[in-house]
């Protein structure tokens, strides 16, 4: 009898619901036990339903073939299969929030990576290594919900990883204005090459939401908790522009800093090799062992080269240099399918289970 945990994965048969399967091939603590999809892929195998639109570069999991897809929307009989989910559908912002919340309410936790819940007072939006103490307005969420354990918590967008991060292990430094330009992988839009045979040696310059997402979503990271919710902090002032481009996976973000008092580059360069959080602490299974390497060539980092440090799960910088109008300049990486979405989700489940927020039923 095994004593993983077992999963089941909202959305499935998409881009993030593979990515989740592929990554939990093996999972320590998890297995994935159910997969759900929309009602048109319900009740044909895994492997069927997918088809020939699997993208990852890895095999699809034998484990998982053969399980017959359930209909996403028959939430009590989906859950009663499972410990937990992981969400990843594809609906509408309001659709997301009623099933997400539907399935909290059968008592079952879930790990999403939609954006529809992260600007929900209650709901936790979270990067492991930079604000876990967030997972506290859960209590305030499970009375909203009239749960003793059922929730939603969510990871934050794909695109603010690759500097996020950067910007939390200078905070001492007094962080005050950030310009931040992100190029993003067309995974991101849940595409491959084969499917979007026109960003082949293209770029468009606009990407639906996302500026508004990395202005604001990492300062709801640093926020803090007031009266069972989560306020956002009123600094610093970030403004973006977020541009695809033809690459499949990894977000790369050109990022220019001023702070209240300039620091030494070396002082900058020893707080971000430095920074960890509890998913090193406690080891957590998909943790990186160090999460931001500094790279000192200056034609790094690179997509091809640097996306999947640390398994995926660390960010790479580069090029950080002093700046004429701003203090400081560098460049950021990070994998926009795994740290950026799929994988953080895992690492918050990880870090949930370890603090007792997800159990057996």
């Amino acid at each position: 009898m095994s004593q993983k945990l077992r999963v089941g994965i909202l959305g499935a048969t998409g881009m993030v619901g593979q990515r989740f399967i592929a990554l939990l091939e093996n999972h320590p603590w998890f297995e994935v036990t159910t997969v759900a999809a929309s009602p048109r892929s319900a009740g044909k195998t895994y492997e069927e339903a997918v088809g020939d639109r699997w993208k990852m570069t890895t095999p699809m999991p034998e484990g998982v073939k053969k399980l017959v897809v359930m209909n996403v929307n028959e939430v009590e009989r989906v859950a009663a299969e499972v410990d937990f989910v992981f969400s990843a559908v594809d609906m509408s912002k309001d659709e997301i929030k009623a099933i997400e919340e539907a399935y909290a309410k059968t008592e079952t936790p879930v790990v999403s990576n939609n954006s529809a819940h992260r600007w929900t007072p209650d709901v936790p939006m979270v990067v492991p290594e930079i604000n876990p103490e967030h997972f506290e307005v859960i209590e305030s969420q499970k009375k909203r919900l009239g749960t003793t354990r059922g929730f939603v918590a969510v990871k934050p967008n794909c695109s603010i990883q690759s500097y996020a991060p950067i910007l939390t292990a200078w905070k001492k430094f007094g962080v005050k204005e950030v310009v931040v330009t992100t190029y993003q992988a067309i995974s991101g839009a849940g595409k491959t090459f084969k499917d979007w045979p026109e960003m082949e040696g293209n770029i468009i310059p606009f990407i639906g939401g996302e500026e508004e997402k990395s202005e604001m979503e990492p300062l709801r990271l640093w926020g803090q908790i007031e009266n069972g919710e989560i306020v956002k902090a009123d600094g610093p002032v970030i403004t973006s522009q977020c541009i695809r481009v033809p690459v499949l996976n990894g977000h790369t973000a050109a990022v220019f800093v001023k702070f209240d008092k300039k620091p030494a580059k070396e002082d900058l360069i020893k707080a971000m090799v430095e920074f960890s959080g509890l998913p090193q602490e406690l080891n957590l299974p998909s943790a990186p062992k160090q999460f931001i390497q500094y790279l000192e060539e200056d034609n790094r980092p690179q997509v091809t080269l640097d996306v999947d440090y640390e398994n995926g799960m660390g960010v790479s910088v580069g090029r950080l240099r002093e700046d004429s109008v701003y203090d400081y300049k560098f460049v950021g990486l990070s994998h926009n399918t795994v740290r950026g979405a799929a994988g953080g989700a895992v690492l918050c489940a990880e870090l949930l289970k370890a603090q007792g927020y997800i159990q057996a039923k």
